[in-house]
């Protein structure tokens, strides 16, 4: 009788397990890949990064903005049309290193509708090191 019961609960478990998972109700903000290390730098020097992201939700994603932690770090473009779901979009960071030194670690917070406001938050990072010779 246990083994019957045992048989059932992991039948049940397994059946409920391989059901596909519905799309979220609602715009999904989904990265290619939210964090970027640009390795080391020399102080003074700029870098760049294009983060690339999927509208992985049923309804369309707007984003309203892209805020970041100084001015040293810039938002260089999103798109302000609404992104439809499976469409693709991206948003470029730029990083300034003059009068920085050491590790640098700076974040841009992406504000949009999305049903997932975790995943508003992208990473730059990196090492800047001494000043770049002339």
């Amino acid at each position: 009788m246990v083994r019957l019961i045992i048989c059932v609960l992991i039948s049940a478990a397994a059946s409920g397990y391989c059901q596909s998972v519905p799309a979220a109700e609602g715009p999904v903000l989904s990265w290619d890949q939210s964090a970027y290390d640009f390795g080391d730098l020399s102080q003074g020097e700029k870098v760049e990064y294009t983060f690339r992201f999927t509208n992985t939700g049923s309804q369309p994603l707007i984003i309203t903005n892209v805020s970041t932690q100084c001015g040293c770090t810039a938002p260089k473009g999103w798109p302000r049309d609404p992104v439809v779901p499976g469409a693709k979009g991206e948003i470029t960071i730029s990083f300034n290193s003059t009068g920085k030194i050491g590790r640098q670690n700076k974040v841009a917070t992406v504000m949009s509708n999305a049903v997932n406001p975790r995943a508003g938050q992208l990473l730059l990072s990196g090492n800047v090191t001494g000043t770049k010779a002339p």
